[in-house]
Formats: structure tokens, C-alpha cells, sequence
């Protein structure tokens, strides 16, 4: 019902009749004397006291199958459904790292990844439809673990003509608003870059363009019409040499970084598969991606 916000649409997910189902809530709700749902709202929300209902019973319903997994023996072996989160600037770049080695190594795991936006990670971890994510940290979510995986330090990328290039490293105070490319909204590296450079007045904004979903995607746009962005060393990484010691470069002083975890709910239970999970991604991890931030700055995936 949470998932879903219509009675009707509920009812054919759980197989049953809208009245059945309606029932079935009715009666929860009167056994725990608390509203869980708001039938007034379009679409049907949770009540304040219902979100904290439906959390518990998520992780009712966690221990319940952490129960029957343990009395079948499934405690004992690395099996079953897993499914993963990978945000999108960063899925192309560290997903071969370790999907190969990872069925290799355990083939009994029935590993989905779903490439989404961080606020739909969240949203799908809190629900219990998804198992663990990898993306930008920290999140300062109560409910959700994180590790930390690496350190993802930021560079220049410039066309050809851009003066930025002449220079062996680039200041902070060098980049202009006005030649910057940033991903469209919705993606946490665009909040980062806005933070890092001091954008949020919406007369410095304005001037910024926004095009795409992709790093390869702001590339392309950069080398036919001009101007630079920000990119991680997830993405440098994987341009030819030529094209790296011409175009990246840099950043002096404390070097703007973003922090990339593993992160899961606290009420999660499929400890074993995530833990060997973590061992393939640690080694499949490129040693230019430091595992402990010396110095920088890591920068925050909210907009201040």
C-alpha cells in the first residue's frame, strides 16, 4: 500500500480484492489503535505514526525471513537473491570492476543491480525492495548503514582552446560560472560541483548549462561547443592518455573529493552476501582510489 499510494493498484499486487485488502488495514489499524494511512491524500500517504508502523513491520517481516533462511540452513552459505543500487555517475565505471568476479566466486547468488538516482535508492532501501547501494556518501539517513568504499578525488575537464589548460593545475578561484557544465538535476554529483564552486545564487546560476545524464554525454557537448566541467577520477580513469594529459588537470590545494560507499538498512540481514560483495569491490578497486581521505575536502551531495 506504502509502495504503491492506491487502494485498488495495493490490492492487485497482493493478488487479493480492494475490499479484502482494505479490510486487512482497517483491522491492523484498530488492533494497533493507530491510523496508518491517510485516505484523503492523492495519493494515499502514510500518517506520521503510520511511517513508524510500517518501519517496524519492515523489520518484522526482515527477521521473519532471516528466521526461515536460518532454519533452512541458509545461514551457512553465500545464496539467494541480492539486489543492488549503483547511482548513475558511477555505474559504467565501477560495476565491471567486480560483476564478473562476484558471479564467479559465488554463483548461488541471484544478484540484481538497478542503476537509479540516489533519492530513489533511499526510497527503495527504506521500502525493503532493495538490499545495499553503492553511491555518493555520507547521506545522514538514520536508518541506513554506510561503509566506506573510496575516495573519489574531482579534476578539470576543458576543451582543447580553454585557457584553463595552460596551466599545469587550476585554482578554484580560476573556474568561471559562465564556461561550466553541469549534469541536469536530479543527480547528487551536480549538488556536489554547486557547493564546491560557490553557485547557489541564482544570478551565478543562471549562467551555468546544464545538458544530460551522463559524463560522456557533457564531454561530447565540451569538445564540439567549448567550455569545462567537474569530473571524478572514476570517470578520468577510463580516457585514453592522450586525452587525459590534454584535456584533465588538476585541482590545487585541498582537492574536492566525494566520498562513494556501500550503504544498507540497518534492519538488513543478508550480512554474509554483502560482506562478500565488499571483499570484490576492495579487490577489484583501482589503487588511484585511496581507501582514506589524507587531504581534501569531501563534498556534500546536499545543496546548502
Amino acid at each position: 500500500m506504502q509502495r504503491e499510494g492506491h487502494f485498488g493498484r495495493a490490492a492487485a499486487a497482493c493478488h487479493v480484492s480492494q475490499p479484502t485488502l482494505s479490510a486487512g488495514i482497517q483491522k491492523a489499524e484498530a488492533e494497533l489503535g493507530v491510523v496508518i494511512f491517510d485516505r484523503q491524500s492523492r495519493p494515499v500517504q502514510p500518517t506520521g505514526p503510520g511511517r513508524r508502523v510500517l518501519e517496524l513491520a519492515r523489520e518484522v517481516v526482515s527477521a521473519h525471513e532471516r528466521l526461515l533462511a536460518a532454519a533452512a540452513g541458509g545461514l551457512s552459505k553465500i545464496g539467494g537473491p541480492f539486489t543492488l543500487g549503483v547511482i548513475p555517475t558511477l555505474a559504467p565505471y565501477v560495476l565491471p570492476w567486480f560483476l564478473g568476479p562476484f558471479a564467479e566466486r559465488h554463483p548461488e547468488v541471484e544478484l540484481t543491480v538497478l542503476e537509479r538516482p540516489t533519492d530513489s535508492i533511499i526510497q527503495l532501501i527504506r521500502a525493503g525492495r532493495m538490499d545495499a547501494a553503492i553511491l555518493a556518501t555520507p547521506l545522514d539517513e538514520a536508518s541506513l548503514v554506510e561503509e566506506v568504499l573510496f575516495y573519489d578525488p574531482f579534476y578539470v575537464y576543458a576543451s582543447l582552446d580553454a585557457p584553463l589548460l595552460d596551466a599545469d593545475e587550476v585554482e578554484l578561484s580560476d573556474l568561471d560560472p559562465g564556461g561550466l557544465w553541469l549534469l541536469e538535476d536530479g543527480h547528487c554529483f551536480r549538488a556536489q560541483v554547486i557547493n564546491l564552486c560557490g553557485l547557489h545564487r541564482r544570478s551565478v546560476l543562471a549562467s551555468v548549462r546544464f545538458a544530460g545524464g551522463s559524463f560522456e554525454t557533457l564531454r561530447g557537448l565540451i569538445d564540439r561547443t567549448g567550455g569545462y566541467t567537474l569530473v571524478p577520477e572514476t570517470f578520468a580513469m577510463t580516457l585514453p592518455r592522450e586525452v587525459r594529459t590534454a584535456q584533465v588537470r588538476p585541482i590545487r590545494h585541498r582537492v574536492p573529493t566525494r566520498e562513494v560507499g556501500l550503504v544498507h538498512h540497518r534492519s538488513s540481514w543478508k550480512t554474509d552476501i554483502r560482506r562478500a560483495l565488499r571483499e570484490v569491490i576492495d579487490a577489484g578497486r583501482p589503487p588511484a582510489l585511496a581507501t582514506e581521505l589524507a587531504e581534501g575536502e569531501v563534498l556534500s551531495i546536499h545543496l546548502e
